[in-house]
């Protein structure tokens, strides 16, 4: 029986230094979820197809369930859990909220997360950079227009506050 070899890996998640222990294969989705027990974070069809769970790596938006964990060493890694600040929403979590750009929720973490980076690059975009920003993240219940209208909002309230 041989034992699997181990590496510990260091990054900042959400601001704050972290340092854990994984296998080689380890996806920085399992990483995120159940070392860290991020569990906004989602998983949802193991085949890096569906976005929900992107994560922003440097301020870029990844497919975390496409990323090794050792991949994110020492890089900044923000997380659903890391928009908020304290008990006030980030902008385009709020924007989510306020224009009903969820309903089971699932895909939201990972709609909020692109549709942050997207705003960080096209502050602001127009119906199709939307769409193709939201290109690899697919949502069963809301029929995109609410989440459309949603990114549409975040982006107007993230240039007004300059949140980001």
């Amino acid at each position: 029986m041989s034992i699997a070899p181990t590496l510990t890996v260091s990054m900042i998640v959400n601001g704050q230094p972290v340092t854990g222990t994984v296998e080689p294969r380890t996806l920085l989705v399992e990483f995120l979820r159940e070392t860290l027990r991020l569990t906004g974070t989602h998983v949802g069809c193991d085949t890096s197809q569906c976005g929900a769970c992107v994560v922003l790596l440097d301020g870029r938006s990844v497919k975390s369930c496409a990323i090794l964990a050792v991949q994110g060493q020492g890089s900044s890694i923000t997380t659903i859990e890391g928009l908020a600040n304290g008990a006030t929403l980030h902008p385009m979590q709020q924007a989510f909220n306020d224009h009903h750009g969820l309903q089971c929720g699932f895909c939201t973490p990972g709609m909020v997360m692109s549709a942050v980076d997207l705003v960080s690059h096209a502050p602001d975009p127009s119906d199709e950079d939307i769409r193709k920003g939201l290109e690899g993240n697919l949502c069963r219940c809301t029929g995109y227009q609410n989440i459309l209208r949603s990114v549409q909002a975040g982006a107007q309230a993230m240039h007004t506050t300059g949140g980001g």
